[in-house]
């Protein structure tokens, strides 16, 4: 691809698939074909997988507290199953093949149901075989909304992704191939935004729900068209907002931003080069009463309160890959010497017991480190918590601790969200009682 190909494409709107309430609803995998490259240079649709005939699927919304049903039909021809990333769920519904369900063979139904107990900006995946089928589409968000919500006038869904594309627009067949799992994953040479609404008024106080569904790429986002505030991180709200400056990513990650239009606004992705277009919010009209005063604060959420004294002191070290020298398992990476799942947990937790782990990441790549069914606090070089999140980067040669409160009964993954990476041997589990 060329840059005139990449901005031909990456100005437009592309819009999510109509929002669905929760309630019972149906969520059917099957293949589609999606036109990612300008249908004027000549180019195809690639042939993708998504949900209910589109790619990123609907968006689900409930409120706080609410149930989310879903009648998951497999129409594709693997086996597959959804997780509900960042919902603090029951453990019977997290979608994890081999671990709490069976994967769900083609042709068949899975029943999804259970509570979501926190609001915040959520979203759900394949996750079987997920380096392949979330790179083809199997994923879509999921927004809990608060029960007194802020005041916005817009709440707009914003999913990144990238993909690997042939000259013609296809996806390229590279999936699974030795070099992506042994480096830095399955990432793209073309990447863009999807919105749930395609135009704000000048003067309109928006939501901005950043969403990273890419399997391997880290974004960097440079947002313009206004000023703003981070309100939230992974679903959960900041203690007080903090400047929007250029939000990282990694891979699952997500962004809350309050931002106040005054112009159409702008996404771009800040590689190492000039600034690459991911999307443009368009401005139609001014909003005759726009929103005066500072970002407030979004309600906060209850959680547990650590027990920082008492917490069982663990580390989980982040080994092999390309340049990464030997480890004790038998694949390209590893948690502490292992690949892949053991038969049993790496820990075993009390409901309700503290642990501070100390993640090493002795590799050349970064990894985004997510915990299922629970969220825990970034600690800071002296100890602070920090940011409350279901999903931590930690870059290369680097540690970072967290402080997480196991407290959701059951068994749960723990995996690197380079989702390369988890299919070739960075995952692990442990089990609450």
């Amino acid at each position: 691809m060329n840059r005139r190909q990449f901005l031909a494409i990456s100005t437009a709107c592309a819009l999510l698939p109509a929002t669905g309430r929760a309630g019972a609803m149906r969520l059917r995998a099957e293949p589609v074909a999606v036109r990612l490259l300008p249908d004027e240079e000549g180019h195809g649709p690639a042939e993708m997988l998504g949900f209910n005939g589109r790619t990123p699927g609907p968006e689900i919304r409930v409120r706080a507290g609410g149930r989310v049903s879903v009648a998951f039909e497999n129409g594709i021809d693997r086996p597959s199953a959804i997780h509900w990333h960042g919902i603090h769920i029951d453990n019977a519904m997290d979608g994890v093949p081999g671990l709490t369900q069976d994967a769900v063979a083609p042709g068949a139904t899975f029943e999804y149901d259970f509570a979501a107990p926190h609001p915040g900006t959520y979203w759900y995946h394949a996750h079987h075989r997920s380096w392949e089928q979330v790179a083809k589409g199997l994923y879509g968000p999921l927004i809990v909304e608060e029960r007194d919500p802020p005041k916005v006038d817009r709440d707009i869904a914003v999913v990144l992704d990238d993909w690997r594309l042939t000259p013609d627009g296809g996806l390229h067949p590279s999936f699974g191939n030795r070099h992506d799992f042994s480096h830095a994953g399955r990432l793209g040479n073309y990447a863009r935004a999807f919105f749930s609404r395609d135009r704000v008024r000048a003067g309109d106080r928006v939501r901005l729900r950043l969403i990273n569904a890419a399997t391997a790429r880290t974004f960097k986002v440079r947002i313009g068209g206004g000023s703003g505030a981070v309100v939230a991180q992974d679903g959960m709200p900041l203690a007080a907002p903090e400047p929007m400056g250029e939000p990282v990513l990694a891979p699952a990650q997500r962004t809350d931003i309050v931002l106040d239009a005054a112009n159409p606004v702008t996404f771009h992705l800040l590689p190492r080069g000039e600034p690459y277009p991911l999307g443009t919010l368009a401005v139609e009209g001014a909003n005759p009463a726009p929103a005066r005063g500072p970002v407030e604060p979004l309600p906060p959420t209850p959680v547990a309160a650590p027990d920082a004294k008492g917490a069982r002191r663990l580390t989980l070290a982040m080994e092999g890959g390309a340049m990464g020298g030997r480890h004790r398992g038998d694949d390209f990476w590893a948690f502490n010497g292992r690949s892949g799942m053991p038969d049993a947990p790496w820990q075993r937790f009390a409901r309700g017991e503290t642990a501070r782990i100390t993640m090493r990441n002795d590799t050349a790549f970064p990894h985004g480190i997510h915990i299922h069914g629970h969220h825990f606090h970034e600690l800071g070089a002296d100890g602070t918590p920090g940011h409350y999140r279901d999903t931590t980067l930690v870059d290369p040669r680097k540690s970072r601790d967290v402080l997480c409160v196991f407290d959701n009964p059951g068994k749960w993954l723990i995996h690197c969200h380079t989702l390369g990476h988890q299919a070739s041997g960075m995952k692990t589990w442990v089990e609450v009682a």
